[in-house]
């Protein structure tokens, strides 16, 4: 517990407390002048791990305190202040130099337990649960339903399991910013590990089970394609699906580890053990611009689309969506909807955690069996908001008896969302109608749209509406794109649902195809932008490059606009133009779907090019069970007649084919581009091979992929063999060389020489770009990246002339490399004792001034993951105080070589490029500080530049 703070206010009379915390924020701007993002600054905020105060910047941050408070803090203060309330304490012990004025009480305890506040401040959604646990652990926030039992998930336990699992997946090697998949079903254990992998500072990648052996061979297909993609080392799935985790192992050469819940949960000591304490996660930092999950959305096997979603994203939507909803703690959400789905896991999970509300949730599959569950669980937990697609609506209408709803209550909901899939006009209208009787009011019925690309959600409309359903005609919409409404008598008016208007700050417009916007009752492409729209698309920069249009997002389905109102028409690449008349599949598919003999929900509706009439042949697929060719003949006829009773005019070809023949998605909607691309590769004509001999072909591509990967690991030994034989051969030559040669200059060129043969040796490329640029007739001070202890050695191969590294303390005493890098010409700084690091900091300026030039690494150290770490401010204060230009170089391919933790090198070229120097620009003369800021941002966002996607490698 803090302890109680009494002070004297500033003479501003603001609060002290507030006073310290602006201070403490304008400095932190200073330190990052331009970012987008700011850390959270609170009182118990780390100066080094949360704000990135290295000792320079503690000292200018304390002479700005006693510059304000006049005051003079306690020596100690600059080594002993860990937190912003740690200066708060030695501002109040620092009272005699204090200006008079009133005493203020500052009570800095936590508030009570049962105070509940909205986490308004959270960045991200693991302070969203901290919040949550702080102010109310007891409470339950997740009633997992299965058969006959419930679950209940409090904060507090949700927060404890999830720590189990993160220290579990650190301890088995995960790295920050590394993927984990999630291959589990609605369970405690989803939950645990979803925010487990949050808190080892992993990205989550929720990917669904297969549904059964007849997908086996797509699904392992898809899923090694995103599990690829995503370079996932870490695979989560139930003993169930350990099969279908083992193939996908194989054919993903990064996955690591594949284990289930159970596994990582053993691997801990037990909750009440005395080690207990210490088996807790080490503390990741992440913040609103780091991912929080990546979805993958429907796509071919050979370019999966991960959507990126921030934690920025993600409570961006979340807080705009309560305000639409006007949700609150108070409300209940029930859910069946899939974990591995946005509308599931966004809508449902999230959104309720943020909130606050208690989530009712159970699996898909209970839902599927008896459809019932879902309206009664409604019931029993007096249930104000849920959600899901179409089909679920209908499922409900045609699959539940009446006998099984008697007593049924509905009158608790009162936001029933239906979305993610086309709305229907008929189920909303039929839904309405026949649960009414049982309490359900028919405002309760809330269309709505949204996207993985939107986070979530995107068009909602108005509360307590009800469904608002356009007639338009259709030849107008076919021929010309015009929704223009229909008369009354029209049987063949399209219908389409009002989703609503965009959410607040969430602009949209419709535009030709062109990019021109076009007017209202025009329909065209659908774009948006705002908070929570998604950066792009996961390692896939061609897709991600074709999703935006001049800033806006590009949602791939169609639209119109009619009096606020966003009525959805279909997906861009699935709507068929044949003739010149847009035929939209959904309608179509919906129509075959109710012929007897076809099996519902199982059409696929798609054009395919007709290179000689030079447009698109209009293709029905649907799946029958029917065998006898008189039977599927008869089948045709009918299905041929549904199709002309829509369109007024026939398909040009219709395919008949057995069960699960139409792909789907893991959320039931239909690919019909996959339909597509198997119709013309053939495929579907194609006799399919039986369910073994589909295994067996799944096993042998997975030996072959095993086989190839142990060509290349025994590959990788002999060359690691080769290049640590070539270093033991070479090294104590160049060492010695090193250490006698009379001046540092000619131990340089002896180190040079030595190194610029063992990389030719090792047949490691080599390049230098940019010799050109470095100065030779001043002093400077050279800033580079740090990605392995190869570093060093290939800048004295790359710099033709000698350079004095700056290096830490500690090496200085070591025998080998101290003596080797004394000979070098280095100077030794300190790290840890604050004062002496000033110290330092200010011979290094001396140093710069007579006319040396330094080398630095910034960064201080280096870790085994890409990017780069926080610059620390002392090589930049030094180019400023001198006046000194600050060169940057980029390395890149020393950290594929020998990473943080390894030492077997690999073969990788290395790359060193030479950016343009940067002189400091001081506006007056006590700008040295403001100066260094600066430089130090320039330089890092020049290494970031030069080195693109591979910065840090």
């Amino acid at each position: 517990m803090m302890e109680d703070v009494v002070l004297e206010a500033p003479a501003t009379r603001r609060p002290p407390e507030r006073a310290l915390l602006e201070i403490v924020e304008q400095t932190v701007r200073d330190l990052q002048p331009g970012a987008a993002v700011l850390p959270r600054i609170v009182l118990d905020s780390t100066l080094d791990r949360d704000l990135g105060f290295d000792s320079l910047a503690r000292v200018e941050l304390l002479l700005r305190i006693e510059r304000d408070f006049h005051i003079d803090l306690p020596p100690e203060t600059l080594q002993r202040a860990e937190t912003v309330h740690d200066l708060l304490v030695a501002i109040a012990r620092a009272g005699s130099a204090a200006p008079s004025g009133a005493q203020v009480a500052l009570d800095l305890r936590q508030p009570g337990a049962g105070e509940i506040e909205e986490p308004a401040t959270a960045s991200t959604l693991l302070e969203v649960l901290d919040h949550h646990v702080q102010a109310h652990a007891e409470k339950v926030q997740i009633i997992v339903l299965a058969d006959d039992t419930a679950t209940e998930i409090s904060y507090g336990a949700l927060a404890g399991g999830a720590r189990k699992v993160a220290a579990a997946l650190q301890r088995a090697g995960l790295e920050p910013r590394q993927c984990v998949a999630l291959m589990l079903p609605t369970s405690a254990a989803y939950f645990a590990c979803f925010f487990g992998i949050l808190m080892a500072g992993g990205i989550p990648v929720p990917i669904y089970p297969p549904a059964r052996a007849s997908q086996l061979e797509d699904h392992v297909m898809r899923h090694a394609g995103i599990l690829a993609n995503a370079q996932a080392v870490l695979l989560i799935a139930v003993p169930e699906a350990m099969v279908v985790a083992r193939l996908l192992q194989a054919r993903v050469p990064g996955l690591r580890h594949v284990v289930t819940p159970e596994r990582l949960d053993a691997a801990l000591p037990a909750a009440d053990s005395a080690s207990a304490e210490g088996a807790g996660p080490a503390p990741v930092q992440v913040g609103a611009e780091d991912i929080a999950f990546i979805q993958y959305t429907s796509g071919s096997t050979g370019n999966p689309k991960g959507v990126v979603l921030t934690h920025g994203n993600l409570l961006a939507n979340i807080r705009t969506m309560q305000k639409v909803e006007a949700a609150t703690a108070s409300d209940v959400f029930v859910s069946w909807l899939p974990l591995y789905h946005d509308m599931g896991l966004i809508g449902a999970v999230l959104a309720t955690l943020y909130i606050g509300m208690p989530l009712v949730v159970m699996s898909p599959l209970m839902f599927l069996a008896k459809p019932e569950r879902w309206l009664w669980a409604i019931h029993r937990y007096r249930g104000t908001i849920s959600a899901a697609p179409n089909f679920a609506y209908e499922l409900c209408l045609k699959g539940i008896d009446d006998a099984a709803l008697a007593g049924l209550d509905l009158s608790s909901w009162r936001l029933a969302f239906n979305g993610a899939e086309p709305v229907g006009p008929d189920t909303v209208t039929r839904f309405a109608a026949r649960f009414a009787p049982y309490g359900l009011r028919r405002d309760a019925m809330t269309p709505v749209y949204g996207l993985a690309e939107a986070s979530v959600g995107l068009l909602f409309p108005p509360l307590n509406r009800g469904p608002l359903i356009d007639r338009i005609r259709r030849d107008a919409l076919a021929r010309e794109g015009r929704a223009i409404p229909s008369t009354a008598g029209d049987a063949t008016a399209q219908r389409f649902v009002a989703c609503g208007r965009p959410l607040p700050g969430h602009p949209v417009r419709i535009v030709d195809e062109r990019g021109n916007e076009v007017g209202e009752r025009v329909e065209g492409r659908l774009e948006f932008k705002g908070p929570s729209a998604t950066r792009g698309y996961f390692r896939n920069p061609a897709e991600t490059a074709r999703l935006f249009h001049d800033g806006w997002l590009d949602t791939g389905d169609r639209a119109y606009a009619a009096a606020g109102d966003i009525y959805l028409t279909g997906r861009v690449k699935d709507i068929v133009i044949r003739g010149g008349r847009h035929i939209y599949p959904q309608e179509i598919e919906d129509a075959v779907g109710t012929v007897p003999g076809v099996r519902k929900g199982c059409v696929a509706v798609f054009g395919s090019a007709d290179v000689a009439l030079g447009t698109e042949r209009l293709v029905v697929l649907a799946e029958t069970r029917a065998a006898d060719e008189v039977v599927r003949a008869r089948l045709r006829e009918t299905i041929g007649r549904a199709v002309v009773d829509v369109l007024g005019e026939p398909a040009d070809e219709i395919l008949l084919a057995g069960p699960h023949t139409v792909l789907k998605t893991s959320s039931g909607k239909i690919r019909r581009s996959a339909c597509r691309a198997e119709y013309e590769a053939g495929h579907l004509q194609a006799r399919r091979l039986p369910l073994r001999w589909r295994l067996v072909r799944l096993a042998a591509g997975a030996l072959a992929l095993r086989l190839r990967a142990a060509a290349a690991a025994a590959a990788r030994f002999v060359f690691g063999l080769y290049a640590v034989a070539l270093l033991v051969l070479l090294a104590p030559a160049a060492w010695v060389a090193a250490v006698l040669a009379p001046t540092p200059a000619i131990a340089w060129r002896r180190s040079g020489v030595a190194a610029r043969l063992l990389l030719r040796l090792a047949c490691i490329p080599f390049a230098v770009r940019g010799l050109e640029r470095l100065p030779l007739d001043r002093a400077c001070v050279l800033v580079s990246n740090h990605a392995s202890y190869l570093d060093g050695l290939v800048l004295v191969a790359a710099l033709p002339q000698p350079y004095s590294f700056v290096a830490k303390r500690e090496l200085r005493d070591q025998f080998v490399a101290g003596r080797y890098l004394a000979g070098l010409g280095a100077e030794f700084v300190e790290r840890f004792d604050a004062r002496r690091s000033v110290e330092d900091a200010n011979r290094m300026t001396a140093l710069v001034v007579a006319g040396r030039s330094l080398l630095v690494f910034p960064e201080g150290t280096f870790v085994a993951a890409p990017g780069l770490l926080p610059f620390h401010l002392g090589a930049f204060l030094a180019a400023a105080s001198a006046g000194a230009p600050v060169v940057p170089i980029a390395i890149r391919g020393t950290r594929t070589i020998l990473p943080d933790g390894r030492w077997w090198p690999r073969r990788a070229p290395i790359t060193i490029h030479i950016g343009v120097p940067i002189a400091p620009a001081l506006h007056e003369a006590s700008d040295v500080f403001a100066a260094a800021t600066r430089l130090r941002a320039a330089a890092r966002a020049e290494v970031e530049r030069m080195h693109g996607d591979g910065a840090g490698q």
